[in-house]
């Protein structure tokens, strides 16, 4: 253990990362930190050893020339050493920079040249490979360090270094210069950038937002409070690394509790590994909630007819009752009596086959989550709330309390943020969880942060009477109807993706006498349905276009316009007209960010031949649309797309 002067650790508050890790080595140095699935096995490091090997990650980038204000690129899945890599960052006063991983090289030409990096980790070959392909384009990148060395033995560049390599120069230094690593730490500052994190660029280049320790932590410790968080809890880490949500809750929460991140070995054994390790607490933006849904869905309409008639009446009785059981509120005798026996048959395996037996709190965040697909899980017995934050505000504005749960709110403001309301309805937030500024953007930073210090989050809401927060939509996308009703796209958008056939929807209306949709379909819940009755299909282009396919989605989008009929202010905004996409909305196309938020002015553009057939009463429209496939060949897709007409029901008003 590298030692550090003493007057800073009997007397420094732990106020910076790097102080807090020392802290739980010191308090907690032989509980996990972390574990990692290898080869099936699952491997594990205490709070000692990842203090140790952060100490001589330090040191060895030291050695390399990083030093206090640096910036360091971290790219590739989640894995202990990358983690790593941040706190060892932040221990010498530099700055970690996390990219997506699942991003082509080109995309990540942008972020390396604006954070002048000079070094960067990444987890293996195709990261290595991305950068190799980009790197004349990115003259200050000096040296490539790599985790997995397998399929690089043969690679000759003499600024690639192998993790193992840098750890071996790192303790050598740390030997050499005992007392360097304490000092480094001791002049860091609780108001010093801790982390970069880029936005997704929606609407444009993606901004890096400068975020301090105090921010993170402040972040960190609140929400500990509010849901009685400890360094017992388990959680699994599986969503990017360069995503503010998982930096919360996999880097800033488990350094402020103590608690045990779970690293899965893959992408393909997340499901697996959640089982195996059975968190107690959760986290997982709306796709991944509308995918596990999906999946128990397409394993109902395959078991035998008692077990799918036993599901869908057990189903009924936890959507009556099954939330308010959760929340404590009363429920008559019959209700709890029949959802006791439901959670014996029916609840309780589910929640195991999902791996959320011992989940104590579940979170999502990212974007809105239906409220039908918010109560399914309630009503299951998962405790999932909502989150509701920014990149720039550390992913932490509003909380939901337990039992005060409201499926169309975000909940309250957590501990120490305020929130108000603009005159033009968009939620402005202030705390200490607001960012410092975009990195060289001060230009955006003074538009984004006001005089008064209240973050502008570009969402467009309200407060009700009991103080929750309602979310309507982006202010930029809520608009009118030419009629004057209000359009909010992702309000229906999130209604439609309940289904599980549906796996993207896009909606379009302002300015316009109706609302009109492009759909894509899950291939995989869309496929098994087919099977089942007898669809050949030869691959997604194929099967969106099968009449049958369009007439199950136009069921689907005619159950959701029953259901906005009801609602007096979304009853004019009902879908008239839809098609089936030829392709699915893909990040590499450009037509969604890595977080898998719909980029609609692209849309828009890319596909305006088939909003102007939607809305000029055509009945057909041929496309042929441009596509990259992974090895980084670009091809076509073209189809004669049907456009559809959706049952709309009567709201009082003529339509």
């Amino acid at each position: 253990m590298v030692a550090m002067p003493a007057a800073l650790e009997e007397g420094a508050m732990l106020d910076t990362f790097p102080r807090l890790l020392r802290h739980h080595a010191n308090v907690r140095g032989d509980r996990p930190a972390m574990r990692e699935k290898d080869l099936g096995i699952w491997q594990s490091w205490t709070w000692q050893q990842v203090a140790d090997e952060v100490a001589a990650m330090a040191c060895g980038l030291a050695e390399l020339g990083f030093k206090r204000g640096d910036r360091l690129a971290i790219i590739g899945d989640n894995r202990p050493r990358l983690y790593w890599a941040m706190l060892a960052a932040q221990s010498l006063g530099g700055i970690p920079v996390p990219l997506y991983q699942d991003a082509v090289a080109q995309e990540m030409v942008f972020v390396l040249q604006d954070a002048d990096i000079h070094i960067a980790i990444v987890e293996d070959q195709e990261q290595v490979d991305k950068l190799l392909e980009v790197r004349e384009q990115c003259p200050a990148l000096k040296h490539i360090l790599y985790d997995e060395p397998r399929g690089l033995r043969h690679y000759t560049q003499t600024y690639l270094h192998g993790l193992d390599e840098v750890l071996a120069m790192g303790r050598i230094h740390n030997t050499n210069q005992p007392d360097f690593l304490g000092q480094e730490i001791a002049q860091g500052k609780t108001d010093d950038v801790s982390v970069i994190l880029y936005t997704s660029g929606t609407t444009g280049k993606p901004k890096g937002v400068c975020q301090t320790h105090a921010a993170f932590i402040a972040a960190a410790r609140g929400s500990m409070l509010f849901d009685h968080l400890t360094d017992a809890e388990d959680i699994l880490s599986y969503l990017p690394m360069a995503w503010v949500g998982d930096h919360l809750f996999s880097l800033a929460q488990a350094v402020a509790a103590g608690f045990t991140v779970n690293c899965p070995e893959s992408a393909e054994t997340v499901m697996i590994d959640l089982r195996e390790i059975g968190p107690s607490y959760y986290f997982a933006p709306p796709r991944v909630f509308e995918n596990l849904l999906t999946q128990v869905m397409i394993r109902m309409e395959d078991a035998g007819r008692i077990k799918r008639e036993m599901f869908h009446t057990f189903m009924k009785v936890a959507k009556r009752s099954g939330a308010e059981i959760l929340d404590g509120h009363p429920v008559p005798a019959i209700d709890r009596l029949l959802y006791a026996l439901g959670n014996l048959l029916i609840y309780g395996p589910l929640r195991n086959v999902l791996g959320m037996s011992r989940i104590r709190v579940a979170y999502t965040a990212g974007a809105a989550i239906g409220p039908d697909l918010f109560r399914f899980y309630r009503s299951i017995g998962i405790n999932l709330k909502q989150l509701y934050g920014q990149t720039e505000t550390c992913a932490y504005v509003c909380l939901q309390p337990d039992g005060q749960i409201k499926f169309d709110s975000v909940g309250k403001a957590a501990p120490q943020v305020e929130v108000k309301i603009a005159d033009s309805g968009e939620i402005l937030v202030r705390g200490p969880m607001v960012m410092k500024e975009y990195y060289k953007r001060p230009d955006a930073t003074a538009e984004a942060i006001d005089a008064e210090r209240f973050f502008h989050t570009g969402d467009a809401g309200f407060i009700d009477s009991d103080g929750h927060i309602k979310i309507i939509d982006r202010a930029k996308d809520v608009g009118k109807l030419a009629g004057g009703a209000m359009f909010a796209p992702n309000y229906i958008e999130n209604k439609l993706k309940f289904f599980p056939y549906i796996k993207e929807a896009v909606c379009f209306g302002h300015d316009r006498d109706m609302v009109c949709a492009f759909i894509n379909i899950d291939v995989g819940a869309v496929g098994n349905w087919a099977e089942r009755r007898g669809l050949a299909y030869s691959g997604y282009t194929d099967l969106a276009s099968k009449p049958e396919v369009v007439d199950l989605i136009r069921d689907c989008v005619g159950q959701v316009n029953a259901e906005l009929a009801t609602d007096a202010k979304m009853a004019e905004t009902q879908i008239h007209r839809f098609l089936v996409l030829h392709k699915e909305l893909d990040p590499d196309d450009d037509e969604l960010t890595r977080t898998r938020k719909v980029r609609r002015g692209f849309i828009a553009e890319k596909y305006a031949v088939l909003i102007d057939a939607l809305y000029s009463g055509k009945t057909h429209q041929f496309i042929e649309t441009e596509v990259k496939f992974e090895d980084g060949r670009r091809g076509k897709v073209a189809a004669d797309l049907s456009i559809c007409e959706a049952k709309v029901e009567a709201t009082g008003k003529a339509s």
